[in-house]
């Protein structure tokens, strides 16, 4: 079987050590990098969000295969940088002001970087001052915004009217969190709404392929 099948399916099974030996094996006998990034640990991350989507795995099986990708990823990166592969896009993450709950916000980080995202993870208890300012200084393409609490829900609204003022409609803003609806978030003027992580993917994948068709 080939390499990068193999790797995709340990991680699948969130087996760290294998995939790390696989991908140092696959890197060794000089297999291409991006085809062990696409083939390899992304498609096997993927193959975890679709079954996470449809309920046939849980969270535990999603954080054991994000530490397999970790895993790879750690071996792989020097490559992928010398090779100036890059990321599919900078994402800024963070739970709203006055909202310390993550757990929402850290899984959507995995299923991200899992996609081939680069995150900038502001934590919690996030400034609407602080998600544009790291936005515009990294080059992030989309900011995405959890909260679990209805009362800090308006915070959203706050960092979306922010952004338009001072970066117009050039980065993608999404909503989510239990609270939150597709409704909100077009009554606040966000661009999309993931009702979990495995769609916030979708979405942020859509999002800027938007972005990017327009670019061209």
């Amino acid at each position: 079987m080939d390499l990068s099948k193999q790797i995709a399916e340990q991680l699948e099974r969130g087996d760290e050590g294998a995939v790390a030996e696989l991908t140092r094996t696959a890197i060794r006998q000089g297999l291409d990098p991006r085809r062990i990034l696409d083939a390899g640990l992304i498609a096997g991350m993927a193959t975890v969000g679709e079954r996470f989507k449809a309920h046939e795995i849980f969270l535990p099986d999603v954080l054991l295969a994000a530490r397999a990708m970790v895993a790879g990823m750690e071996e792989l990166k020097p490559l992928l940088v010398r090779a100036g592969i890059p990321a599919l896009g900078k994402v800024v993450l963070g739970s709203v002001q006055g909202d310390l709950h993550d757990i929402g916000k850290n899984l959507v980080a995995v299923m991200l970087r899992g996609a081939g995202f680069e995150i900038i993870d502001l934590g919690s208890d996030v400034a609407p001052e602080r998600f544009v300012a790291a936005a515009r200084e990294q080059g992030a393409a989309v900011i995405g915004l959890s909260a679990l609490l209805t009362t800090t829900m308006p915070i959203m609204k706050q960092v979306v009217d922010l952004l338009h003022r001072e970066a117009g409609n050039s980065i993608k803003v999404i909503v989510g969190g239990a609270p939150v609806s597709a409704a909100f978030a077009r009554e606040i003027g966000a661009d999309a709404y993931g009702y979990d992580a495995a769609h916030a993917v979708d979405q942020v994948k859509a999002l800027i392929g938007a972005r990017d068709a327009r670019a061209r």
